[in-house]
């Protein structure tokens, strides 16, 4: 077969797994390596889809509320997160990150897309938020992003309605296909691949995926 093989990827701006799944599939992507080109799709999902722009709390905070547990038990977590994030020559400062609603930010990653540059958009907004204290619902910051990877974007974009059909229609088809968690992957249309597992798991799966299609 010489048609590409498909690697549909929903994900949210502020999950830490997303960031990291990216990371392994990049790696478990270079180890794939298939006799055919490789496409990536980027959906949008909102983890928390009634986030207000901002909070007034730590996401340590937040997170301790959210799952019933002690605010230092969520900074162990956080702590986790950064020591694998360190792995993958990352600096995540989980201290510092201001969550907030992604709507818009999935929005600009759609327009992104559109010319061209949803993958860097992608990873710059993450690393914005995991590394340098982004709060992703603020349109300067965004439009500071945009630019930096060369996607054009405009003040007056945030007040149009430009993407928000393709970001609803990104999260009706998550929920279609019973997604309720991210990073969820779908390969070649084939295999379904949730959470950030490793690179190796990711390298097993990918190959059988493509296995599948000489069956």
């Amino acid at each position: 077969m010489s048609d590409a093989f498909t690697i549909d990827i929903w994900s949210d701006i502020v999950c830490p797994f997303c960031y990291l799944g990216k990371k392994q599939l990049d790696a478990a992507l270079e180890r794939f390596a298939p006799p055919v080109p490789v496409e990536i799709r980027l959906h949008a999902f909102e983890l928390d889809p009634r986030a207000p722009a901002s909070y007034d709390r730590p996401l340590a905070e937040l997170l301790a509320k959210k799952y019933g547990v002690e605010v230092e038990e969520a900074r162990r977590w956080h702590r986790r997160s950064e020591a694998e994030a360190a792995n993958f020559g990352m600096t995540w400062r989980m201290d510092e990150c201001r969550t907030g609603n992604t709507f818009d930010a999935h929005r600009l990653n759609a327009l992104a897309t559109s010319q061209g540059l949803g993958r860097e958009m992608n990873e710059r907004l993450m690393r914005g938020y995991f590394s340098e204290g982004l709060l992703p619902s603020d349109r300067a910051s965004l439009i500071t992003c945009a630019t930096d990877v060369g996607v054009h974007v405009s003040e007056e974009f945030f007040d149009s309605a430009d993407y928000v059909d393709e970001v609803r229609q990104d999260e009706s088809q998550a929920i279609e296909l019973g997604i309720s968690g991210v990073p969820s992957m779908i390969l070649d249309g084939r295999f379904m691949l949730s959470g950030a597992q490793g690179v190796d798991a990711m390298v097993d799966v990918l190959q059988r995926a493509y296995a599948r299609r000489s069956r």
